[in-house]
């Protein structure tokens, strides 16, 4: 493992996607673990912070926006989703979020809203 790639964290519930972002994160330089659920990726307890968070607003049980509100350091985030609407993004404001993607979007999409995320820093 090269411990010069920084750490992108995926949370989405759909495998076939989790599966492609993981890929095109990896291809892009990014060391890139994805996890079905926030659940898992506490319970996989991984210490290191990472550089960004992808997260699906609508993942089982503890959702996207909710998970990111209670994390006490908030690395940047993007989040995603498939069901774009004024309560989705009403959601992702209030947790700290300033990066929504709606589903179906391009690769470059997703790599330009994660530099952006990063650029503007954490949450507030």
């Amino acid at each position: 493992m090269d411990d010069t790639r920084k750490l992108i964290v995926v949370l989405e519930d759909d495998a076939g996607m989790r599966r492609a972002l993981q890929r095109l994160l990896s291809a892009s330089g990014f060391e890139a673990l994805s996890f079905e659920s926030a659940h898992a990726y506490l319970v996989a307890n991984d210490t290191r912070v990472p550089h960004c968070l992808v997260l699906d607003v609508q993942l089982p049980g503890v959702s996207g926006p909710e998970f990111y509100e209670q994390l006490h350091s908030r690395p940047p985030a993007v989040f995603i989703t498939a069901h774009d609407s004024g309560a989705t993004r009403s959601a992702v404001v209030h947790a700290g979020g300033r990066e929504l993607l709606t589903k179906p979007f391009v690769a470059s999409d997703l790599l330009n809203a994660i530099a952006r995320a990063v650029l503007h820093g954490s949450a507030p």
